[in-house]
Parts: structure tokens; sequence; C-alpha cells
């Protein structure tokens, strides 16, 4: 059984860890093929997929990072992190998605960067700090954070109680195995005032065009 973290993007982390927790596969991927101008072509997304599709083994437990919230994700991420987990299904594995915001939260740099301040390094640094590994890709650092999730999220359906995980990284892993409800939109009061009726407004057959007998 491995643990998979994966950072969808043009350059695509993958970590792989094995059931202790160290690193089985570390890798940044990207697509091969025919460039275009203007975003990924369906060529270096097929590489991509099949990059993908040869690096995941039966049973592995995958954890993949969603689109950042509140961005326009445009054609090319969505073409990427569509067709990533369309290829982990047609491996017949099953995956789940982790909010960025949790990626940041599990080495606790979850903080507003300082004037200055490179948002990957704070990233890197945190990790480095937890567990002491390092490595010159941001994406791969992502998916390295995402695969613990992953086993985290594992140990937690087992029963585990998290012994070994820090407050924050627990919390994390809560809201994923058993995510907070969402809160229902409140029904619009109607109004009694009573509306105006102005011609033919509450007509039920309300044509573009009125027939005419001559």
């Amino acid at each position: 059984m491995r643990f998979v973290g994966i950072d969808p993007a043009t350059k695509t982390g993958f970590v792989a860890l094995n059931e202790q927790g160290s690193v089985e596969v570390e890798v940044e991927l990207i697509g091969k093929g025919r460039k275009e101008p203007g975003g990924l072509t369906a060529y270096q997304l097929v590489s991509l997929e099949n990059q993908i599709y040869r690096l995941l083994q039966p049973g592995d437990i995958i954890a993949i990072e969603e689109p950042a919230y509140g961005t326009n994700m445009g054609v090319t991420t969505g073409m990427i992190h569509g067709g990533l987990r369309t290829m982990i299904i047609r491996r017949q594995l099953d995956y789940f998605d982790v909010n960025p915001n949790y990626t940041k939260s599990f080495v606790n740099s979850n903080r507003r960067a300082k004037e200055g301040e490179d948002k990957k390094k704070i990233i890197a640094a945190a990790v480095l700090a937890h567990y002491g590994y390092k490595h010159g890709s941001d994406n791969v650092t992502d998916a390295f954070i995402i695969a613990h999730i992953a086993k985290g999220i594992y140990e937690a359906q087992q029963g585990s109680w998290l012994e070994d995980y820090l407050p924050y990284q627990r919390e994390v892993i809560t809201k994923i195995v058993k995510p907070p409800p969402k809160e229902s939109k409140k029904p619009k009061q109607k109004s009694n005032k009573r509306r105006g009726k102005p011609a033919a407004a509450d007509s039920h057959t309300h044509l573009t065009e009125q027939p005419f007998l001559f």
C-alpha cells in the first residue's frame, strides 16, 4: 500500500509514500508532445495522463489538490484537473480532494505572506521543519504534503486516534473525512405588498407577435 499525493499543474507534482511514511517516488511530471501557444495541448495532456497512469499502483490511497478557490479556472487548469481525475478512475482507483488551504494548514503555513515574502518558500520551510524534507520543485513539495494528508485520511478511516499528528493536522484530516455541513441559503421572504398589475403583465399567453384578423 502506498499513499499518493498529486499537485496538478502544467508541471504536476507526484509523491508516493510507503506505509511507514518514507518517500518511494518523488517526481515532477511535464506533458510531452506538440506545443502550441495558449496553454497545454491535447498531446501534452495525454502524455501527462499516461505518466500518471504508469506511476499509479493497485491499492494506492490517493489525495489530489483542488484548484484554488476563488481563482478563475482557465481551460488549461480544467483540462489538467479533469484529465488526471479521469485517469485515476480508469486505473480503478479512488481519490480524496484536498483544498489548497488544507495543504498549507497541514504544515501550519496558512498565513498571509508579508510584503516581499515568497509563499512557496514559506511552505518549503514549513515542510523542512515538520519532516526534514526538501525538494527543488514547489509542486513536488506540495505533493509531499498531500501524500501525508492521504496517509492521515486512511489512518482516520481505520479508527486511528491520530496521536502522531499535530492538532492542526488532525483538524485538516477531520474536515476531509467528516466535512462540515454546508450552510443552507435562507429562503427569500415573500413580500405582503400587493404588486401593481400593468397591462398584460400577468398574461399566460404572452406572444411576441399578436395575430390580427383582416
